[in-house]
């Protein structure tokens, strides 16, 4: 016969092994519009989720074309997080077209975003600017949403979700600290940087930086040679060698820039979109810490 503590102990594994118990469940599948938001997912989601990426190191969301292997992947999913803020403008077509009947959370909920800023001819380049994840404290604004999304949809790892937000969330805050401190130490006349494209807005009304641009927030808009001769002016008259490429960008435009204005190209920014394996980026914490090492390095130049 059967003791009393073996009947237990095979009850108790039985309970485990059962789907209905939340740790002994597979990962829930969820997908994430571009590599920086499928990172920020992963850092929450840990072994309870598995993510899939649609657009991935140095690719631009700006013009993607989703695949049908995309499609099958949304359709799987039971949760789909996207930035919003017209970023993916694809995205409505995929979930519409996937048939999908998972949840779609826009992580930038709660966000106040940045107007647009007109060109020279007067027009603005979308409604808003998109990049959001370029200030810290946004980046905090979204974890919380994607935690309260993923614990929503999976109840039973609500717990895990949470403990591991809440260790995100204080990198997070130390990471702020640091730019704050690095960024502190120039003055703000030094504080002036050429980009490829209108996507560093928030880092710069975050952080006190003015960030110029021959693009507009969206890579599909092109710069005026009248835009750009205006530009290449304003960087000699202010003598700005604070002079970047984007790891999403054709450089040449750039290139040009500096070779008129008489500065030298301080390097590559990660704007869009996190670096391939092996790369300095290949996280949302290391972009910040990747860039505002090289903007801190040029700036102390102007």
């Amino acid at each position: 016969m059967l003791s009393r503590r073996l009947l237990l102990s095979a009850a108790a594994a039985l309970a485990l092994s059962s789907p209905g118990v939340g740790y002994a469940a597979d990962p829930i599948p969820v997908v994430a519009s571009f590599s920086i938001l499928g990172d920020l997912v992963r850092q929450i989601a840990g072994p309870d989720a598995t993510v899939k990426t649609l657009v991935g190191p140095d690719g631009d969301a700006h013009v993607y074309q989703p695949t049908p292997s995309d499609a099958k992947a949304v359709a799987a999913a039971k949760l789909v997080f996207m930035n919003g803020l017209g970023f993916e403008g694809w995205m409505n077509r995929l979930l519409k077209s996937s048939g999908t009947k998972a949840t779609a959370v826009t992580v930038t909920t709660g966000i106040q975003p940045r107007a647009a800023e007109k060109d020279a001819h007067g027009h603005a380049h979308g409604n808003v600017d998109p990049h959001a994840w370029q200030n810290v404290a946004h980046v905090q604004v979204m974890v919380t949403n994607i935690a309260a999304a993923l614990a929503a949809a999976d109840p039973a790892r609500a717990e895990g979700y949470k403990s591991r937000a809440t260790a995100y969330q204080a990198d997070l805050t130390a990471l702020d600290a640091d730019i704050r401190r690095q960024i502190g130490a120039l003055s703000p006349a030094q504080r002036r940087v050429i980009t490829s494209h209108d996507a560093f807005g928030y880092y710069g009304a975050a952080y006190g930086i003015t960030f110029l641009a021959p693009q507009g927030m969206n890579t599909e808009s092109e710069a005026s040679a009248k835009d750009v001769a205006k530009l290449i002016t304003q960087m000699r008259q202010q003598k700005i060698k604070a002079v970047f490429v984007e790891n999403i960008s054709d450089p040449r435009l750039t290139a040009q820039l500096a070779k008129e204005a008489g500065a030298t190209v301080g390097g590559e920014l990660y704007s869009d979109a996190l670096s391939p394996a092996g790369g300095p980026a290949t996280n949302y914490l290391d972009l910040m810490r990747t860039n505002t090492k090289a903007l801190v390095a040029a700036m102390a130049l102007n």
